[in-house]
C-alpha cells in the first residue's frame, strides 16, 4: 500500500516578491513531487489562498457584507492557486488528478487512481488548513503538514512580541492556548494554524507539523520523516 502523505501549502508561497524566486521555488516544487512519485507516494497539497483570496475579498468587502459569501470569494481564490500548480505539474508528466476537487470526499476518491491531488478550499468557514486535515484524516495520513510562511510555530505573536519563543515541539492542547480552538478566523484572515484546524486534529489524533515552505528542503525532510526544522506538534 502506498504511504499518503497531505500538505497544507500556505498561498503566500506560491508569490516570492522576487521573480527569480518565484521561479526557483517552482523548480524545487516540481523537483519535490517527481521524487515522491518516483518512489511510489501518494500526495495530496491543499492551497491557500494567498493574494488572490486578499484581493478578491478587498474588493468586494465594501458591498458585500455576509462573511459566508466573502468567504466563497476567498475559495475562489484557493481554487486557482491549486488550477496553477496542477497545470505546472500535468506539464511535466506527473500523474495528477485532472480535476481540481471541491470535496475531501472528492479528493480522497481521486487519490485512489493519481499519485497526486492538488486542491483549494471547500465550503465557507474553513480554511485551507482545515481542509487539510480533514483529508489526512479520511486517508489515514500519519500527519497532517502545514508548509507556511513562517518557521516554527511561536509561544506568542513575534510580530508583536520581542521575547516570542519558536517551539520545536508542543502538543495540541498547548497549540490550542496559543491559536485559540473551533472559532473561525475572518474571511482573509490568516493565522499559523486556522483554529479550527486545531479542533478537527483534536477530535481525530491528527498530529501535525508546521514549518516554513519557502524552503522546501525543509518539507521534504518532513515527509521523509527525518528531523526537520520546524514544529512538530503531537496529538
Amino acid at each position: 500500500m502506498s504511504t499518503v502523505h497531505v500538505v497544507a501549502l500556505g498561498g503566500s508561497l506560491l508569490r516570492p516578491e522576487e521573480a527569480a524566486d518565484r521561479s526557483m521555488w517552482m523548480g524545487q516544487f516540481r523537483q519535490l513531487v517527481v521524487h515522491l512519485e518516483g518512489n511510489g507516494r501518494k500526495i495530496a497539497f491543499v492551497v491557500g489562498g494567498g493574494l488572490p483570496a486578499r484581493e478578491g475579498i478587498e474588493l468586494a468587502k465594501d458591498t458585500v457584507r455576509d462573511p459566508r459569501r466573502l468567504d466563497q470569494i476567498g475559495i475562489a481564490g484557493t481554487r486557482l492557486n491549486a488550477t496553477v500548480l496542477q497545470q505546472v505539474l500535468l506539464e511535466i508528466g506527473c500523474d495528477v488528478a485532472p480535476n481540481v476537487p471541491h470535496t475531501v470526499d472528492e479528493a480522497r476518491q481521486a487519490l485512489e487512481s493519481h499519485h497526486v491531488v492538488v486542491m483549494g478550499g471547500t465550503v465557507p468557514g474553513h480554511t485551507t488548513d482545515t481542509v487539510a486535515v480533514r483529508l489526512a484524516a479520511a486517508l489515514h495520513a500519519r500527519h497532517c503538514i502545514i508548509a507556511t510562511n513562517v518557521s516554527h510555530v511561536y509561544s506568542k505573536d513575534p510580530r508583536k512580541h520581542e521575547d516570542a519563543e519558536a517551539l520545536t515541539e508542543l502538543t495540541l492542547a498547548e497549540l490550542a492556548e496559543i491559536t485559540g480552538i473551533g472559532e473561525p478566523l475572518e474571511p482573509g484572515a490568516s493565522a499559523v494554524v486556522d483554529p479550527v484546524a486545531v479542533q478537527v486534529a483534536t477530535d481525530s489524533g491528527m498530529s501535525l507539523a508546521v514549518l516554513d515552505g519557502r524552503d522546501l528542503s525543509r518539507l521534504d525532510r518532513a515527509l521523509d520523516g527525518e528531523l526537520f526544522e520546524g514544529t512538530l506538534i503531537k496529538a
